[in-house]
């Protein structure tokens, strides 16, 4: 009996320790300790004690992301409540680490409850089913708040935000952002978009701040901190996107997702920069460009995403792809023969985690092939899968992987109208006025026409609450048009809605001015892409019929770029109020009254033709000396008029002489010579009077906002690192690193300059 309880114990312990080696050449540890959930530990230390757990299976997992609709409805398309078989082949047996709602792809109801109760529900699902209790990042596209949600705030389009050259605005609009997303369990916002726009005929073209890098790149930055900031109300922390990276906003015939041809001297100085500062705030995460670039789609490009991204720019987050960008590689861009070598390319190029909407088992098991067969090295897994367990470490979704549904209507419901309001009051631009503006509230009669004047779908455009903006048959989210804003900003005038141009023609006869109000269809990506960026002849008419009335004529011009204007470019007063969210209306009327004098300075060129294509001030000087070669457009980048006046004085620098790592500081004195309060954008370029390489005219390198009382002059100094400068030498081939030159420069404010050497 004794001798048989011996050779038990001896084979059990030889069985055990059989395991154990198992497990080590594996190279997975069984837990014995929980040092990775010990939230006191240093997070590097936790990131390495809970991956030396993790069987190859778990680590890939964790770098697939799946759409909702796999774990509800039909596990496909067809919306309905999550069901556990549909859950269990993601989350069980993929062990997919992320999940993500598309545009539009959200609970029944749409509330913000809802929203909560489901995250809550699928993370549950997930944590009780991880051997390790890893919890799932769930991500949605918040690009103008929490725009998926139907009663979430939509506050203005990128396009809108970029006209406000506000940086502390866009860092509250992010934390507004940040808290409702929170609030639903959502803690990845796929935004904001750094690319710069340079080509209105792309049908992303308002997701964008500005063709400028600067401007986009700090404005970017602005919102990325306000989206990171601390959370106060109990939740993990939320991770924002850098995104497309890079190249993606220039496709060469203007179509989303078209192929660019960018040469390496333009992406490193003009397409790059603008994403260095985000990079340089810390956001989390960047999303990969779903295009290509000379030739190479983005995501099997080693130089874009290692080269580049990592070793120059010193990105440290996680890498994402696109919607089923992968797959692309096989089956659109036809540079891999199946979707086991796309795999192999995109993760050695440096992908980290793959949106793969649709199938999570057949991109786990591509990449364990891809493993097992040696195309891809388990060395380079384990990268990934690091970068991502810090994310999700790092936002305290381990300890806090849950949000209270009690307290999500309150949160997301109608938040921040105000500060909605203010941005699009901020982004609206008075492109012309002949006197007309401001309007008088004590007007007797007002007409309001155009195709946008009391339409919300068209205020608010794409990416609300569907993906091609809010779906046919949908509540509309609560909006307030310019129509209503008008009537809400002049109570006692009888302000009269024409519907046709015969009825604004035949009403305009007594009134005191006529406000048409002109826009387009929302519309996202590709579907949004038009080869005739420019006002319809129906649109020109109207306007042209109203004015031959003799009457005052306003044009609100609701439209996500700048669309060749045509006659209507010759209106009495001329208003850019872009895409303006849930409070545009009231915005709107807000500067059409005076109650907010127009501050908001255009982002972008606006073209005089559909020819001038792509089109930003920044283009280089050719040889051709006729009147539209070089920079010609109808309002030029920085323009927008304001109903005061200011003059700005001549700039100075701090030192005449800066070396490469050094600032320059550079100092003028602006004046309100107006009878208004008002606030002046100040920009700051620089022009480089000789280049061994072709250089802009001048180059934005820094701005600020001034607000001034009437007859109030100010001080102000714009600092910007002379690193600002840098450009590729060298030869046609671009081969080098950008650097800054040595030699003299210009400072220019205005009219004035200031003369610097870098040494």
């Amino acid at each position: 009996m004794l001798r048989s309880r011996k050779r038990t114990t001896v084979a059990v312990l030889a069985t055990l320790a059989l395991l154990v080696t198992g497990a080590q050449a594996s190279g997975v540890m069984e837990p014995t300790g929980q040092d990775y959930q010990d939230a006191r530990a240093p997070v590097d230390r936790r990131v390495e004690n809970l991956l030396r757990r993790m069987t190859l299976e778990e680590k890939v997992g964790q770098m697939t992301q799946i759409r909702l609709g796999k774990l509800r409805g039909n596990c496909e398309w067809n919306p309905g409540p999550l069901r556990e078989d549909c859950m269990k082949a993601v989350l069980e047996d993929a062990k997919v680490g992320s999940i993500l709602s598309g545009g539009g792809d959200a609970p029944t109801p749409n509330t913000p409850r809802a929203w909560a109760e489901m995250t809550n529900a699928i993370q549950k699902y997930a944590l009780d089913h991880s051997r390790l209790r890893i919890p799932l990042i769930y991500g949605a596209d918040g690009v103008h708040g929490h725009n998926n949600v139907l009663s979430a705030t939509m506050f203005p389009h990128q396009i809108g935000l970029g006209a406000t050259w506000d940086p502390e605005l866009q860092e509250k609009l992010g934390a507004s952002t940040g808290r409702a997303m929170r609030a639903t369990g959502v803690f990845w916002n796929f935004a904001p978009v750094s690319d710069i726009a340079r080509d209105t005929r792309w049908g992303r073209y308002y997701e964008t701040y500005s063709e400028d890098p600067v401007l986009a790149g700090t404005l970017a930055a602005a919102n990325v901190r306000g989206q990171q900031s601390e959370p106060t109300d109990g939740t993990a922390k939320l991770t924002a996107t850098a995104k497309h990276f890079a190249g993606y906003s220039e496709p060469f015939n203007g179509h989303d997702r078209a192929p660019a041809q960018l040469p390496i001297r333009y992406l490193q100085d003009t397409v790059l920069p603008a994403f260095q500062p985000q990079f340089d705030a810390g956001v989390g995460t960047v999303m990969i460009n779903s295009g290509a670039v000379n030739g190479v789609p983005a995501h099997a490009s080693k130089y874009l995403l290692t080269t580049q991204l990592r070793d120059r720019m010193g990105f440290r987050g996680v890498a994402i792809t696109d919607w089923e960008d992968i797959r692309f590689l096989v089956d659109r861009y036809h540079v891999a023969a199946d979707y086991e070598e796309a795999i192999a390319m995109a993760v050695n190029a440096g992908v980290d985690m793959a949106m793969e909407p649709s199938d999570a088992g057949a991109f786990t098991a591509g990449v364990l092939a891809g493993v097992r067969g040696g195309a891809i090295p388990g060395k380079r897994i384990d990268q990934a899968v690091r970068r991502i367990l810090k994310l999700k470490f790092e936002l305290g979704l381990f300890e806090k992987p849950f949000v209270d549904v009690e307290k999500a209507d309150a949160i997301v419901n109608g938040a921040d109208r105000a500060l909605a309001r203010q941005a699009a009051a901020e982004g609206t631009v008075l492109l012309r006025n002949e006197g007309v503006l401001p309007l008088s509230t004590g007007a007797a009669k007002l007409v309001v026409t155009g195709d946008a004047a009391d339409s919300v779908p068209r205020q608010l455009g794409g990416w609300t609450v569907g993906w091609q903006g809010v779906p046919g048959g949908s509540a509309l989210p609560e909006a307030v048009t310019v129509l209503e804003g008008i009537r809400a900003a002049a109570p006692s005038a009888n302000v009269v809605a024409a519907a046709t141009q015969a009825d604004a023609v035949a009403q305009a006869g007594d009134a005191d001015a006529v406000v048409v109000v002109l826009g387009e269809d929302p519309g996202a990506e590709g579907e949004a892409d038009t080869e005739e960026p420019a006002l319809t002849a129906e649109q020109q008419g109207l306007v042209d019929a109203v004015r031959a009335t003799g009457k005052p004529v306003v044009v609100v011009l609701l439209t996500g770029r700048p669309q060749v204007l045509g006659t209507v470019a010759e209106a009495p007063a001329l208003l850019a109020g872009w895409l303006p969210g849930s409070e545009g209306g009231s915005a709107i009327a807000d500067v059409l009254f005076g109650a907010v004098n127009p501050s908001g300075k255009l982002p972008v060129s606006w073209p005089k033709t559909v020819g001038d294509q792509p089109f930003s001030y920044d283009q280089p000087r050719g040889a051709n000396t006729s009147p539209s070669s070089n920079y010609d457009p109808a309002f030029a980048f920085g323009h927008g008029l304001s109903y005061t006046t200011f003059t700005t004085s001549a700039p100075t620098v701090k030192s005449a002489e800066v070396r490469r790592d050094d600032q320059v500081r550079v100092s003028v004195t602006v004046a309100n010579t107006g009878s208004r309060d008002g606030t002046v954008v100040v920009p700051v370029y620089v022009h480089q009077p000789v280049s061994k390489v072709l250089t802009p005219q001048q180059r934005l390198v820094g701005f600020t906002r001034v607000a001034l009382k009437a007859g109030e002059q100010r001080a102000v100094e714009v600092a910007f690192d002379v690193k600002r400068l840098a450009v590729t030498p060298g030869d046609m081939d671009g081969s080098d690193k950008p650097e800054v030159a040595k030699g003299a420069y210009e400072v220019v404010v205005g009219d004035g300059r200031a003369r610097f050497t870098v040494r």
